[in-house]
């Protein structure tokens, strides 16, 4: 993935260019179709996304509890707090998204703990919300 496709997203924009250049190596970018399950609520967790393009619903106890789109992240609860997830997402629309999986995401949580820790920020202000 080209590390400057990183610079735009909003949570790691702080970061230097040889921490995006690292951070870059460990993702990949995908695209889905509209109605995609790209999580499901329950289910092992094995990887993170940052939406780039597009839109998804959170669907949570079979009520949907919020929506998603460019510059937002989800998967990271699963990864950083619980083995699960907790919701379940659907793609609304086609959509690009930068997505790392777990053994990934371990390495950059060891190497570079300030991104680990902007995301564990993150899912405690998303879980005060709640």
């Amino acid at each position: 993935m080209d590390w400057k496709e990183l610079e735009a997203v909003t949570f790691l924009s702080r970061l230097s260019k040889s921490e995006l250049q690292k951070l870059a190596r460990w993702t990949d970018e995908v695209s889905v179709g509209e109605g995609h399950e790209l999580a499901t609520e329950g289910r092992f967790a094995h990887e993170f996304f940052v939406i780039e393009e597009g839109s998804a619903a959170v669907i949570q106890n079979g009520e949907r509890v919020g929506d998603l789109g460019p510059g937002d992240f989800f998967g990271e609860i699963g990864l950083l707090e619980t083995d699960r997830r907790t919701a379940s997402v659907v793609a609304l629309t086609p959509m690009r998204l930068i997505v790392m999986f777990q053994r990934e995401f371990n390495q950059m949580e060891r190497e570079m703990p300030a991104v680990a820790d902007r995301l564990r920020a993150a899912i405690r202000a998303r879980l005060a919300e709640a």
